[in-house]
């Protein structure tokens, strides 16, 4: 972060800024609130438990959140980012946007009846697509991967069961 002061330059608070300090303390008071309602003894030989993260991740979160309310007042700004390859008086390609939300919507639709190793690879591939690949058959297939990968990480990993769909019993 860089003070917004220059040689007699007026320090201008960018408000905005405070939105993001509102999500921050929102989402940590969440993740303090939810912490504390998990019931315990779920591991007794675990002296970390399932508190532990999400506590620390809320209490990190509003530390943050402190911290930014005190600078934004005083100038600080973060650094623009010299390497972003972005023009920012370009429009918002709402096309995008709105595929990716009709692709993430489909993906909700068709987990269950079809599966995730299905329905993710289809939704990877549409992702890919959309945001401009035109290679669509690779497109499919690191679909079909990435969804097999996962589908095995979450099951096998951390024994979270996706759903299989049309394709239980083979999976």
């Amino acid at each position: 972060m860089t003070a917004g002061t220059h040689a007699g330059e007026k320090v201008t608070p960018d408000y905005a800024q405070y939105v993001v300090c509102a999500v921050m303390v929102a989402v940590g008071g969440f993740l303090i609130y939810d912490a504390l309602s998990i019931p315990g003894g779920y591991a007794e030989v675990d002296p970390v438990g399932p508190r532990l993260f999400p506590l620390a991740i809320g209490v990190a979160l509003l530390v943050m959140a402190v911290i930014l309310a005190v600078a934004i007042p005083r100038g600080f700004r973060g650094e623009a980012d010299a390497g972003e390859d972005i023009d920012p008086d370009m429009p918002s390609d709402w096309r995008t946007v709105g595929m990716l939300i009709a692709l993430f919507v489909m993906l909700i639709v068709l987990v269950k009846p079809l599966g995730w190793a299905i329905a993710g690879a289809l939704f990877f591939a549409g992702c890919a697509s959309v945001l401009g690949s035109r290679h669509y058959v690779r497109n499919v297939v690191i679909g079909a991967v990435l969804a097999l990968l996962s589908f095995y990480g979450f099951y096998s990993g951390l024994g979270i069961p996706l759903p299989a769909g049309i394709l239980d019993g083979i999976l």
